[in-house]
């Protein structure tokens, strides 16, 4: 969808969750995207076809494309997915399989920007709403 069902620019977020790791060879293919923007031998022979149609299509809305050679599409293909894909990891830092993965998985750490998430105290929860609850009442707009 990112390479050649969206055009250039249209972002496509892939969000995934240490919960969904069935097994750990997702990970190495997770790994390979963001390390290099592909999977090796992910795609079959009718994959290739189906991606050359999309792109095909793509032409007369993105005219830029070379659609001369079998190539050219599947670079634009590829340069567009890493242009467009953005991909969401959300993975818990408790225990050790953070530790173990990001040792195994390079990528995890080396191509992507990490944010911590705390839970806030309730406190600091309450000071929050009440101040933006008063600055909207100010504007007359705190009714629910």
């Amino acid at each position: 969808m990112a390479g050649a069902k969206s055009k250039p620019g249209e972002g496509v977020v892939f969000l995934f969750s240490d919960t969904q790791i069935v097994r750990e060879s997702f990970l190495e293919d997770l790994n390979n995207v963001l390390n290099t923007g592909e999977v090796p031998n992910l795609m079959g022979p009718e994959d290739f076809d189906e991606i050359m149609n999309d792109v095909r299509n793509m032409k007369k809305d993105v005219p830029k494309i070379n659609t001369d050679t079998r190539e050219n599409i599947m670079k634009f293909f590829v340069q567009n997915t890493r242009d467009n894909l953005h991909i969401v990891l959300t993975f818990s830092p408790a225990g050790e399989k953070l530790r173990t993965r990001c040792r195994e998985f390079s990528s995890i750490i080396n191509c992507c920007t990490i944010d911590w998430y705390d839970k806030w105290p309730n406190d600091a929860l309450k000071s929050v709403a009440l101040r933006e609850y008063k600055a909207n009442e100010n504007l007359g707009i705190a009714e629910f």
